[in-house]
């Protein structure tokens, strides 16, 4: 992994924090699939983002901090805090990445 994606995963926190959706699905390619167990499901394609995204982010007002990320064979391993108006007010998670040029392509969530 590149110094490249690790900038460009800094700029899709931020742009998750400033809960620009157009903005934040420009990171991915229009094919990508994003798994998070802890809401059972998996959402694929801008439309399946764009959901997943206003109910997350946008709905709980969500910040993101990026604590570390390190490539993983073919996965960038990205390690976050979120906080934001949902129970607990705070709380960790893993977003392991698998790009496809300069897009994401799938994100597995693991949000503690």
């Amino acid at each position: 992994m590149t110094t490249q994606l690790n900038a460009a995963v800094e700029d899709w926190i931020v742009t998750t924090d400033c809960h620009d959706l157009e903005g934040y699905l420009e990171h991915f390619t229009k094919d990508a699939i994003l798994d998070d167990p802890s809401v059972g499901r998996q959402f694929a394609g801008r439309e399946g983002l764009a959901e997943y995204f206003r109910s997350n982010f946008i709905g709980y007002n969500t910040r993101t901090r990026l604590l570390r990320a390190e490539p993983r064979g073919d996965i960038l391993h990205v390690e976050v805090d979120f906080t934001g108006d949902f129970p607990g007010g705070q709380t960790g998670g893993v977003f392991d990445l698998t790009f496809d040029g300069d897009g994401i392509a799938r994100v597995t969530a693991d949000l503690t």
